[in-house]
């Protein structure tokens, strides 16, 4: 063969191979390029998350601090504000919700002058009223997150309201699943204090030691179903507890020891028909306790007495009665 020709093909080997030495340099080249691009853009997006993140905290904790300032005013338009700044906040904080609703229920647990009355100076009548206000709308706020249709829920949250004075306050409709309503000690004075159509399952609420010196608190058409309730060592001494169409089924509720000296509890139209319902050491001194319109006493509560009630109490006259 002509050495021109093979000089020729050998060259032109050559070029081939260096050529493809060539392109796989690049594609490996490219190839560790592209990991190395990829491995700094998920860093830098990392960052970048780490970056938002933090700046969300910082956020959060600006508006907490702005809205807790706001609740600490001594003037009441502000502290209504600090109401909706924190109520607000606990819906955007998921992680730290409990702690902004500890807050609102704290502002509850403050002294609280009671109504100075109609013949009281105009200004104390007007900051009375415009306290009066702040608490009220706090109640209606955590009420408003626990019902069925709420946008954002606070279901299964704890709701510290022990010692809290109420001498009013709406929780018509609230859901009281999961969780803990806590009402130890509390004092209803005065006013109307609603839990009408109130559904308390799933969870604990309790009661226990709580006072009621006036005005009505009522349980119209609430139905207790799967949940813990304590009435234990309530002090009923006057106005009126309403436990109209109430629905006592599947859930445990304790009247243990309580005292009823006066006022008024009616039962009218009540069903106990599951549950354990007790009043095993309750002392009925005065007043009034209502169980004769009970619409169903085939699963009746647990009394102190063997046969006779005590005087103030009436029940059914008809249906199985409880026995000691």
């Amino acid at each position: 063969m002509d050495p021109t020709v093979v000089g020729a093909w050998i060259a032109a080997c050559v070029s081939v191979l260096t050529l493809i030495g060539t392109v796989i340099t690049q594609i490996i080249g490219f190839r560790v390029s592209s990991r190395d691009a990829e491995k700094t853009a998920e860093e830098q997006r990392k960052q970048l998350d780490r970056t938002l993140a933090e700046q969300r905290t910082r956020t959060l904790n600006e508006r907490f601090a702005t809205a807790a300032e706001q609740l600490g005013s001594d003037k009441p338009a502000v502290q209504l504000a600090g109401v909706y700044a924190m109520a607000g906040l606990a819906d955007d904080w998921g992680e730290s919700r409990q702690t902004c609703v500890d807050v609102l229920c704290a502002y509850l647990q403050l002294p609280y002058v009671p109504d100075p009355g109609s013949d009281a100076p105009e200004r104390q009548r007007l900051a009375f009223l415009a306290r009066r206000k702040v608490r009220h709308t706090i109640i209606r706020v955590i009420t408003a997150h626990l019902k069925r249709d709420a946008a954002v829920s606070w279901q299964g949250l704890t709701f510290g309201f022990n010692g809290v004075v109420f001498d009013g306050g709406d929780f018509r409709d609230a859901e009281f699943s999961g969780g803990s309503a806590v009402f130890d000690n509390a004092d209803f004075s005065s006013g109307t204090v609603s839990f009408s159509r109130a559904k308390f399952s799933g969870g604990a609420v309790y009661f226990g030691g709580a006072k009621f010196s006036g005005g009505r608190v009522r349980f119209a058409d609430a139905e207790f179903s799967g949940s813990r309730v304590s009435f234990r060592l309530i002090e009923l001494s006057a106005g009126q507890i309403d436990f109209e169409g109430t629905r006592f089924s599947g859930s445990t509720v304790s009247f243990h020891d309580a005292r009823f000296s006066g006022g008024k509890v009616g039962f009218g139209g009540a069903r106990f028909s599951g549950g354990e319902i007790s009043f095993r050491g309750a002392q009925f001194s005065g007043g009034t306790v209502d169980f004769s319109a009970a619409d169903d006493w085939s699963v009746p509560p647990e009394f102190p007495w063997a046969a006779t009630p005590p005087s103030g109490v009436s029940l059914p006259e008809k249906g199985d009665q409880p026995t000691a």
